[in-house]
């Protein structure tokens, strides 16, 4: 079974005193692009200047262009607070700390294609692969979190000066597909009493490596944290129930479509389960899933949010959602229906 060796380490840069430019007190990639954090203190010699040039200024790897779009992004705090104006003026004795996570500067959208339903109640979208969930701290914008509201309030009737949002539900940040949020205060705590009660069928495609013998089953564990590597792991107890049904819909040489149904909504539920079973994700490095076959690179972790069914909190009919395959799941499918051997 394919498998990584790849760590996961984070970058941390500081500025050190005397010394008045950044300093590498560690330099590894994690999945091949690197994260940084950047710590610094404003001297009276900032006293009065613009962020974006205090950054420029201070920071050797990063052009003004560069620094604004980490501000706007959101990656700048100042003393513990999210700072999203180039043009914030620092004072002496300020705490400045920049959060790069390795990727994009460019910021995602959630756009009018993407959405799947939407009422006065609900929203529905198909969520791209590589997008935040919720703000992290290298960014605010472009997370799906701060995408649906900017979508909401250019979306509504002359536009929304308010937007309440409630997220019962969390995909990973390289998992496609169906995801919900309820959008007016009716719809909130039904929304939440649905999931909480399990009575939401949620089901996923998944590609795992290798041929799995038993190609109908159910795993279930408690799942629970580990400190050090802030990883999910099942445990024997201390844990949290995790119940996963699959099928495995379609076997190739080198790996298997599976199709997932998930009873409970634990944390990286699905890729715990299939990597402790021997046969993790394809592309999900983080468990141990392989990141090529051969010479054909996996992009990500080929998991998509197929479906979604569930009565409508206010309305109470039934709904079922359906977000299309994307298309880099799609060619990793067709690259294994045609590899075959020689």
């Amino acid at each position: 079974m394919g498998m990584t060796g790849r760590q996961d380490w984070r970058v941390c840069v500081s500025i050190v005193p005397g010394f008045g430019r950044a300093r590498f007190f560690r330099g590894i990639e994690i999945s091949g692009m690197a994260e940084k954090i950047y710590r610094l203190t404003a001297t009276a010699a900032a006293e009065g200047m613009r962020l974006d040039l205090f950054l420029a200024g201070e920071v050797e790897e990063l052009s003004r262009g560069v620094a604004r779009k980490i501000i706007d992004l959101g990656g700048t705090h100042v003393d513990g607070r999210r700072v999203g104006r180039c043009s914030f003026t620092v004072k002496s004795g300020q705490r400045i700390e920049v959060y790069l996570d390795g990727r994009s500067l460019a910021i995602g959208e959630i756009r009018a294609q993407d959405v799947l339903f939407q009422d006065p109640y609900l929203l529905v979208i198909n969520k791209p692969a590589g997008m935040d969930f919720q703000p992290t701290p290298a960014r605010y914008k472009g997370t799906v979190y701060a995408a649906v509201l900017r979508y909401l309030g250019s979306s509504g009737p002359g536009g929304r000066s308010s937007v309440d949002i409630g997220m019962v539900q969390r995909l990973d940040r390289d998992t496609s597909g169906v995801a919900i949020f309820s959008i007016h205060p009716r719809a909130h705590r039904g929304l939440t009493a649905l999931f909480s009660d399990r009575r939401v069928r949620k089901h996923y495609l998944g590609l795992v490596d290798g041929q799995i013998p038993v190609k109908e089953g159910r795993i279930s564990s408690l799942l629970a944290r580990q400190h050090r590597t802030n990883k999910m792991k099942s445990v024997e107890r201390g844990g949290k129930e995790a119940v996963t049904d699959y099928r495995v819909a379609e076997e190739f040489r080198r790996a298997s479509l599976v199709e997932v149904q998930i009873l409970t909504g634990r944390s990286h539920q699905i890729r715990v389960h299939f990597s402790e079973s021997g046969h993790p994700l394809l592309g999900d490095t983080r468990y141990e899933g392989p990141d090529r076959l051969g010479d054909f690179l996996i992009p990500r972790q080929m998991l998509h949010a197929l479906s979604l069914e569930l009565d409508h909190p206010v309305t109470g009919e039934a709904h079922s959602f359906t977000a299309p395959l994307p298309g880099d799941m799609q060619g990793v499918i067709d690259f294994l229906r045609g590899d075959d051997p020689c």
